[in-house]
């Protein structure tokens, strides 16, 4: 297991930085007994399952300061926070199933992560196995982070914790969610004075499309009021 690098890097990154990005270290030999342990996905964040925040040691050691729990509902007993008084927690109720919605809960950890980064924390994000749900958050997270997308999202954090697998549902909507963060960034790319103009011309067609339905409305109604 090894230490965060927490280096402050900035993106999106363009080229021979991004290919070598999303193919990770080429010199780690993945063995079956790792997938008990966590992994870096980008500096400062950390992926694995529940056995690795089990062990207050281990923790400290890689300067761990957030962790994410994401937990099956059903498994609210024994998936916890182990130290509340070490380290910042926050903890997501879902159902591990393919039915469950991860975009909804997304923005949550999105910003839990996200703050965790920019005071140059440490970030464990996990579930029971570290398999399907929380990779499912940790890849729309890169994918956004990184300005990714999905496919070379999901690829930067297999290429780091080879076991994922994300259900068919979780699957599906980190390549719904590909669009969904491409049209925030486009928006929050737009300028704020022409985008008041959009809104406010749209306001004006909206509000002329309302007058011509209503004087359509009248003109059908007033044969009918002018009948004696």
């Amino acid at each position: 297991m090894s230490t965060p690098s927490n280096s402050s890097s900035v993106f999106p990154l363009t080229d021979e930085p991004l290919k070598n990005l999303i193919q990770g270290p080429g010199d780690v030999e993945w063995r079956y007994e790792m997938r008990r342990e966590c992994q870096e996905i980008i500096p400062g964040l950390l992926l694995g399952p529940f056995q690795a925040s089990k062990s207050l040691e281990v923790l400290n050691s890689l300067g761990v300061t957030h962790i994410l729990c994401i937990r099956d509902k059903k498994e609210a007993f024994s998936v916890k926070p182990r130290f509340p008084e070490h380290f910042e927690y926050l903890v997501l109720d879902v159902e591990d199933n393919e039915d469950q919605n991860v975009i909804r809960l997304f923005p949550q950890a999105h910003n839990f992560i996200t703050e965790s980064l920019d005071r140059k924390g440490t970030v464990l994000v996990h579930c029971n196995g570290g398999i399907s749900l929380s990779p499912a958050f940790v890849v729309m997270f890169v994918m956004r982070r990184c300005q990714l997308s999905w496919e070379d999202a999901l690829h930067l954090v297999q290429n780091r914790r080879y076991c994922i697998s994300p259900n068919g549902g979780f699957l599906t909507q980190i390549k719904e969610y590909e669009s969904i963060y491409k049209a925030s960034v486009a928006v929050a790319g737009f300028p704020q004075g022409q985008m008041q103009r959009v809104v406010s011309r749209r306001k004006r067609d909206d509000d002329d499309d309302e007058e011509e339905i209503r004087c359509v409305h009248f003109w059908k109604l007033s044969p009918v009021l002018c009948v004696p």
